[in-house]
């Protein structure tokens, strides 16, 4: 099983232009997406979070359970769910404004283990800066790290919700020795600074940045491996990071690599099947409006 750790909460997505256009709600956070990717495709995927006991929230479960998702981990709360007010660009790059404040998901607590034969743990996004939750998810990465079990982080910044940029970056820099694979995109590594080798030398085993578009790039000790992009026509891209981020869990699972032994043994035939794998099921969804990663049976032959 992959235990996919973080924030759910919805979107709302502009239907027209212009600051009054009308909003449809959508289920959303970054977390929340890898699980839902990870569900389509076919891998045992639980998810670690809290959900308000609201009508979105219960909207959000049912998301999670209709793709397969194990939601037996979630805790629930009669505090509101968070809500990111999307602004979608000419291009279809999507921009977010966030209303947190006294919502659920910020009262995470971190379980006390892990359910049996958990083989991977996926951090990131929100749930990884707003406290107290923070740092509940932080001591939730460390412990699993420590077990020896592999640990993937998408830091996917979200700038307007880091009220002291240096000491996040700080915390990032702490995060990266229970780290098993690093991936964000190319917007997330210049805010962050610093570079792949310094993070591979922090503990990575392997640093994943995406360029939109222009295709993906993995680093490792043993070298650096590059697909492009699909090629596709954008609709939007809320959700196209969170899918890359569960098609690189997926392959590496069905690869028996979720492990430092197993990245290192991928080589440039598999990282460049799994990058171009990630790459298509990236542009898929982007095909489609909202946070819609594709099915298995999408991404055949």
């Amino acid at each position: 099983m992959i235990v996919v750790a973080g924030e759910a909460l919805i979107d709302l997505v502009p239907q027209g232009t212009g600051a009054l256009a009308a909003l449809r709600p959508a289920l959303g956070g970054g977390p929340y997406n890898t699980a839902v990717a990870l569900g389509r495709l076919g891998s045992p995927t639980a998810f670690c979070s809290r959900v308000s006991s609201d009508a979105f929230g219960q909207a959000l479960l049912d998301g999670l359970s209709a793709s397969g998702v194990d939601v037996s981990l979630v805790q629930r709360g009669t505090e509101p769910t968070t809500l990111a007010v999307a602004t979608v660009g000419a291009d279809g790059s999507a921009a977010y404004s966030f209303y947190v404040d006294g919502t659920a998901d910020r009262l995470f607590e971190a379980p006390s283990a892990l359910p049996s034969g958990t083989r991977a743990v996926s951090f990131g996004t929100c749930s990884l800066v707003l406290e107290p939750g923070a740092s509940a998810y932080e001591e939730m990465m460390r412990r699993a790290s420590a077990q020896g079990v592999f640990t993937a982080l998408d830091p996917n910044i979200r700038p307007g919700l880091i009220p002291d940029a240096d000491a996040y970056r700080a915390r990032f820099k702490n995060w990266l020795p229970s780290v098993s694979l690093l991936k964000l995109s190319a917007e997330d590594a210049e805010w962050l600074g610093g570079t792949p080798g310094e993070w591979l030398a922090a503990g990575p085993d392997a640093v994943v940045i995406t360029r939109g578009g222009d295709g993906l790039t993995a680093f490792t000790a043993d070298g650096e491996y590059t697909v492009p992009g699909e090629r596709v026509e954008v609709v939007d891209t809320i959700g196209a990071g969170d899918t890359v981020n569960a098609a690189l869990l997926h392959g590496l699972a069905v690869r028996d690599a979720l492990s430092t032994r197993g990245l290192a043994g991928l080589g440039h035939a598999g990282w460049t099947e799994l990058l171009a794998f990630a790459a298509r099921a990236a542009a898929i969804t982007c095909s489609r409006a909202g946070a819609e990663p594709p099915y298995a049976r999408e991404l055949e032959g």
